[in-house]
């Protein structure tokens, strides 16, 4: 697709927005779409691709075309990463030269990873400065669209028949799809009938971890929109009681039309006031399985949300990780003796993983770590990350997720 001159002045105003970080990106294309309605679906998905180019690339196009400036910054990105030549932009400049012979490689690491300089530091610290770099540029590319077969009403087999798209089985989730473009899957028919969801494989991984029975009590403690609510559903098979808490009554609005659709009645939307609600501590000690999919900072899924990483920075981090800590020890009262509890999050950092699991396990009695790769093993998924789950997208093609599992003794 050649751009216009007036296509180009809307990549240009969207960047400039988005450039600011007020926000979430998703959230200021959105709003700037609804102010533009003339802007057609190829339109739209230009400026759409041109902005997150720019986004995940930020630092290396600031490099190439010496300016922080939005419209540097756009040609910068049409030119290196969307394939468009400057006679096609109208632009035979010295900007588009600079851009040509620009060479990365001299950067420093942290401007070739297209990471902040405190982030690249932490995941050095962490990973090791190889392996941070596989990371940070695995983090770089689009991320595919993935799908959950609600299998309490279709076999995989049967969706994968039925969409007649190009996908194929996700190699870990026994649920999972992954396609290969990113058609409107929210008009397909499976959808529109409950029969697939979309979800990252990796987050699907985490009900299989959770691993609920059918007839029994269990909890998403911090639910949001329900997608992992409604993989916990699917594999209860609709017996039993499924609490969804979320302190949004906004997010928690959105689940019940995703419910019905998939055909889920054993869901119970709870509001909580705080991690220390009223209603939740009423279940204290009756419940068999609870899910803490924490508010984090999300860097795990940079590839869908690159803004995050320019947004966020170390004081954001270390507030998430007592956040974490705080809604973990709240959730961990409503488990029974012999209950699952899981901890994840879509985060990269140790800070709001491994140390929040630590501390947990130091502070708050009771609890005992349990092996994630056995559970997985016992349901017949071949990933063994350790004693914890660790996902990565160079390594499984998934987001970024982690999670632990403990048993209250």
């Amino acid at each position: 697709m050649t751009p216009t001159h007036g296509l180009l002045a809307h990549a240009e105003a969207v960047l400039a927005q988005l450039l600011r970080f007020a926000g979430p990106a998703d959230q200021t294309l959105s709003g700037y779409f609804r102010r533009h309605r003339q802007l057609g679906q190829r339109d739209r998905a230009f400026i759409a691709e041109a902005a997150y180019a720019v986004l995940r690339r930020k630092r290396t196009l600031e490099a190439a075309a010496a300016s922080a400036a939005p419209r540097a910054l756009l040609v910068a990105a049409l030119v290196r990463h969307v394939g468009l030549s400057g006679r096609a932009l109208g632009l035979e400049s010295e900007l588009v030269a600079r851009i040509h012979v620009a060479d990365a490689r001299l950067q420093p690491f942290a401007v070739q990873a297209d990471l902040p300089d405190w982030l690249w530091e932490r995941l050095v610290a962490q990973q090791g400065g190889d392996e941070a770099m596989r990371i940070a540029r695995s983090l770089l590319n689009p991320a595919p669209l993935d799908l959950r077969v609600n299998l309490a009403r279709c076999s995989r087999e049967e969706a994968l028949a039925r969409l007649e798209l190009v996908a194929e089985a996700t190699p870990l989730s026994p649920a999972g799809i992954r396609l290969k473009d990113k058609p409107a899957i929210n008009r397909h028919a499976l959808f529109l009938d409950g029969s697939i969801e979309v979800q990252d494989e990796g987050s699907q991984l985490l009900a299989y971890l959770v691993a609920p029975r059918r007839g029994e009590m269990v909890a998403d403690f911090c639910a949001g929109a329900g997608g992992k609510t409604l993989a916990l559903a699917m594999l209860m098979r609709g017996a039993g009681r499924l609490y969804a808490m979320d302190v949004s009554a906004k997010r928690l609005a959105a689940l019940a039309p995703r419910a019905a659709r998939a055909g889920v009645s054993n869901v119970h939307p709870m509001m909580l006031s705080g991690e220390n609600d009223l209603r939740a501590r009423r279940l204290a000690g009756k419940l068999d399985r609870v899910l803490v999919d924490a508010p984090c900072s999300g860097f795990g899924t940079l590839r869908r949300n690159p803004d995050l990483k320019w947004r966020y920075g170390p004081e954001r981090v270390a507030a998430l990780a007592d956040e974490q800590f705080r809604i973990l020890a709240a959730a961990s009262r409503l488990v029974k003796a012999g209950g699952r509890l899981v901890y994840a999050t879509c985060s990269i950092l140790s800070e709001e993983n491994e140390a929040v699991t630590g501390r947990f396990l130091r502070e708050v009695p009771g609890f005992e770590a349990l092996s994630c790769a056995e559970i997985l093993a016992q349901q017949r998924i071949p990933l063994d990350t350790g004693s914890e789950l660790r996902l990565w997208p160079h390594r499984h093609g998934t987001d970024g997720f982690f999670a632990a599992a403990f048993v209250r003794r």
